[in-house]
């Protein structure tokens, strides 16, 4: 059998195993399969590749630019996946492991580069929040940017995930703009390094975006820098050495971190074994226990149930379980795959021990399980086994061991806030899920355990057709969690991205702002355009092109024809008398709508041209009422500008309305499609 040479990419060149190099053994045969490590490599170069060459080349790039790339990266890998499946199986996951791994790490970035072409500028500057006036008349202003870091990530990623745990870390950083050097766990880093090759075959990232070590670290966290990121996901122990290094404090360099946690499930006092919540409280458990057979960071440790209700979560559970077919990952009839290793195998089984002290196993036995198309004595294999705690409250180590594998123990509650309170023993989760159709029960839980998890996942009958499950962190949402979890967050679509930022307070006039913004500020300098703005192209309308538009008087005829064309017949509009008793309007009044179809009859050119469709306002306000004789005006000013398809892009417009004293009436932002 050829033993695979895992390689390290560095500094823009392949470096085979070495010194110190590691044999790697497959989890379903125990025969060694591949080799990785060096201990030679050159961390600074490594570094120097990254901060010199890298960085510069990514931050020359819009944010659109990179979320293309990135595009362009998911599609390439989707279609050479079938390489990255062949060799996962020798890590013990089964093909629908699979879907959960590669084809979930190319899903987020899929969704990274769309939120990056939706949410994000076509610049270099991302605005964090709003303008902030700082001054009375508006000529002293404030905005908090955030900027790419000029340093690297560094992601140092667990082995139950060698293609999700590099992609949904690379897909924020590549997008913020930062270099990274993957570290992937050397277990199962031949994957890893499989993804990495194909990436660069691709030809799409520019040199120096990405570079991999296969093995050791070496002495390269000592040589960080306040620019740079560690994100590390692993165990508690690792997380809390490499943190409190002294270089890493002494420097500030950002680290976070997601570890294993004791993530807990909660069936909710609403919820009866004959109702489709307790068959999918069932289905919850089983599917976190046996996907990646059980090593998972999300997957359920502690099934928590009203006490009336644990025998039959138990007797559920176990026929459940034991319809679950083990063996070898490949046969399409295998429904759990093996542990990633045999020492993984003795540390689950060393944790069982810890925990059959305070609980009985009533399902799954070490000694005595079958498997099929593989020798269970040979490969990391487990059945799954539940345990039941009778004593919650008294016990302790059930909420502090992580058996992290096909692992998790029932015990009961008496009340809500008794539930809640045993979720929180685990003192902090990535996420607990809870599983009830009564609202209030789902309010009460978020208040009652938001406070220690990271996300909390409320499922019913109303939405388990759609839900992603337990635990599926999404690159929506954030992925983290306080205390045991290890007090940081990933994902969280722009959150994640903003994490290789720096956040910065920038004070100055209206140009300024827009200058550094890229979109118009009010108060910054106008630029009158050559020809009405409706009749120029994407790409020929300048940020801060202004038309300012003739006045228009608004009569009591006006106010009745819309009242009665709309059936909008309010009493402000309609009765004097009525009107003046209100606080807000000095007798009848304008309808706001109609100012925005007057604010539309006096900017808009007629005639067929560029502006393809109008796609909405937004930060609609109405300001001043508009009585019966007053005459209103508008500024049309080009804010900002983003393309969208190669056909047309988005411009979004700054209307002001004003009256004839020249106060504001009403503000908002105009959205239309232009073409190019």
């Amino acid at each position: 059998m050829t033993i695979r040479e895992v390689a390290s990419f560095a500094a823009g060149e392949w470096v085979a195993p070495g010194q110190g190099a590691r044999d790697i053994a497959s989890a379903v045969t125990g025969e060694v399969i591949a080799s990785a490590g060096n201990s030679a490599l050159d961390a600074q170069a490594m570094l120097d590749h990254a901060r010199g060459t890298g960085g510069p080349a990514l931050r020359k790039l819009t944010f659109h630019d990179r979320a293309r790339m990135l595009k362009a990266l998911a599609q390439y890998l989707d279609r050479h996946k079938q390489v990255l499946y062949d060799l996962s199986f020798d890590t013990g996951a089964t093909q629908a492991d699979h879907l959960i791994d590669i084809d979930g790490g190319i899903g987020t970035l899929f969704v990274f580069a769309s939120k990056g072409r939706r949410e994000m500028p076509d610049g270099h500057v991302y605005l964090d929040g709003e303008v902030e006036q700082l001054s009375r008349g508006g000529t002293f202003l404030g905005q908090h940017v955030c900027t790419p870091l000029q340093g690297v990530g560094v992601h140092i990623n667990a082995y139950n995930f060698p293609v999700w745990g590099m992609l949904e870390k690379l897909a924020p950083t590549i997008l913020a703009g930062v270099p990274a050097i993957v570290k992937p766990a050397t277990s199962t880093c031949y994957v890893t390094e499989a993804c990495v090759r194909l990436m660069l075959e691709a030809d799409i990232l520019p040199a120096g975006a990405v570079q991999l070590v296969a093995g050791g670290l070496g002495d390269m966290l000592d040589r960080l820098t306040c620019q740079d990121v560690v994100s590390f996901t692993g165990s508690a122990e690792t997380a809390l050495k490499l943190r409190s290094a002294p270089h890493i404090l002494e420097n500030s360099v950002r680290f976070v971190a997601e570890q294993d946690s004791l993530n807990a499930s909660v069936l909710g006092p609403d919820v009866d074994p004959d109702s489709p919540e307790f068959d999918l409280f069932v289905k919850e458990v089983c599917r976190e226990m046996t996907a990646k057979a059980g090593q998972k960071c999300t997957a359920i440790r502690r099934i928590i149930a009203p006490e009336d209700r644990v025998e039959a979560v138990i007797e559920a559970v176990s026929a459940r379980l034991g319809k679950t077919t083990i063996g070898d990952p490949r046969k399409e009839t295998t429904r759990m795959g093996a542990l990633v290793s045999a020492s993984q195998k003795r540390d689950v089984l060393d944790k069982v021990a810890v925990l059959e002290r305070e609980a009985e196993r009533v399902h799954g036995d070490p000694e005595d399980f079958t498997v099929d198309g593989a020798d269970a004595g040979k490969g990391a294999f487990l059945p799954p086994m539940l345990f039941h705690c009778a004593d919650p409250d008294r016990a302790r180590r059930i909420h502090d061991t992580e058996a992290f594998g096909p692992v998790s123990t029932v015990m009961g509650y008496r009340d809500l806030d008794h539930a809640m309170a045993l979720a929180n023993r685990g003192e902090g989760s990535l996420v607990t899920s809870v599983i009830t159709h009564d609202g209030d029960v789902a309010r009460q839980a978020v208040l009652g355990a938001g406070a220690y998890h990271g996300r909390i996942y409320l499922n019913d009958r109303t939405s388990m057709k759609e839900s992603t499950g337990h635990g599926s962190p999404l690159p929506h949402m954030v992925h983290g969690g306080p205390g045991r979890a290890g007090g940081g967050e990933e994902l969280g679509g722009v959150r994640g991205v903003t994490h290789y930022m720096q956040r910065t307070a920038v004070q100055g006039s209206p140009d300024h702002l827009a200058a550094i913004a890229g979109q118009w500020v009010p108060g910054a300098a106008e630029v009158t355009g050559p020809a009405h703005p409706f009749t120029r192209r994407f790409g020929e309308l300048s940020i801060g092109e202004t038309l300012h538009t003739e006045a228009r008087e608004v009569t009591l005829a006006d106010i009745e024809h819309f009242a009665e064309f709309t059936g909008d017949t309010f009493y402000a509009h309609m009765d004097a008398k009525a009107a003046e008793r209100n606080p807000f309007f000095p007798g009848r009044v304008a309808h706001g709508y109609l100012l925005i179809s007057f604010a539309a009859g006096l900017f808009v050119e007629p005639a067929e041209g560029p502006v393809l469709a109008n796609t909405g306002l937004d930060n609609l306000r109405f300001m001043k009422p508009v009585e019966p004789g007053d005459s209103v005006k508008v500024r049309l000013t080009v804010k900002k500008k983003t393309p969208r398809t190669e056909d047309y892009g988005e411009v979004r417009w700054h209307v002001t309305m004003t009256n004839q004293d020249d106060e504001r009436v009403a503000e908002y932002d105009l959205l239309t499609m232009n073409a190019y």
